[in-house]
């Protein structure tokens, strides 16, 4: 029997409601976060517990992971931050009725080759915020994080949204295969040492490119969803 070809997506997708991604509104960028940094960093690289995923096992997601990243009073001293920035009262991280959560305070190191831009949302049902820190000194600045839109044709731009129902951009767009040119970049943060990058978990966003051939080398970051 020959192998079936993967489904193709909607000849038309759904457009999203756009939003311009705004400082102060949408998203946050804290500069110098943690007083420790160069301490978190080296207890990174000494980690031994790395999950592996593409392309060295089957996992779709890429590079190598390993839970947690901040110790308790480093998380905290981030929250306080957040709370501050965004307002919120009280922060939390949201289970599903299974008990699962997604990957909170998690270091994630990708290389070079190992991945590419993959625009998407977070789970609306399990984090209104999400936030990026980076924790490599020497990752090129274009290896940060991006907040894309709907690229239609006959060049026409379309939204970056995901409200409800929608949880996500699968449900809100009726497929996980989208062609690979259906999103452009709208708004890029440069990566930076001891950046925290906070958003909205419902805007379109990727990591913008990835680096390094080794652990010391590669892009490494700790990511954060809370719900609030």
């Amino acid at each position: 029997m020959s192998p079936q070809p993967p489904p193709r997506p909607p000849a038309t997708l759904p457009v999203l409601p756009y939003r311009k991604p705004t400082e102060g509104r949408d998203y946050w960028v804290l500069d110098d976060v943690l007083p420790g940094i160069d301490a978190v960093r080296q207890r990174c690289l000494a980690k031994d517990d790395w999950v592996e995923g593409y392309p060295y096992t089957s996992e779709t997601w890429p590079g190598l992971r390993a839970m947690p990243g901040l110790e308790p009073a480093e998380l905290a001293g981030v929250e306080r931050l957040v709370k501050k920035a965004t307002g919120a009262r009280e922060l939390w991280v949201q289970r599903t009725p299974g008990g699962g959560t997604l990957n909170h305070n998690c270091v994630q190191v990708v290389g070079e080759g190992e991945s590419e831009p993959r625009p998407h949302t977070d789970s609306r049902a399990l984090c209104r915020y999400a936030a990026v820190l980076y924790l490599n000194p020497v990752v090129p600045k274009d290896c940060g994080t991006a907040f894309y839109r709907q690229s239609l044709p006959g060049g026409r731009l379309g939204g970056n949204i995901v409200q409800a129902p929608h949880n996500n951009l699968v449900e809100a767009l009726g497929t996980r295969f989208v062609p690979a040119d259906h999103f452009e970049e709208d708004v890029r943060v440069p990566h930076r040492y001891n950046r925290l990058l906070l958003y909205h978990a419902n805007l379109v966003h990727s990591a913008t490119r990835y680096a390094g051939r080794t652990l010391e080398e590669k892009r490494m970051t700790a990511v954060f969803f809370w719900m609030a």
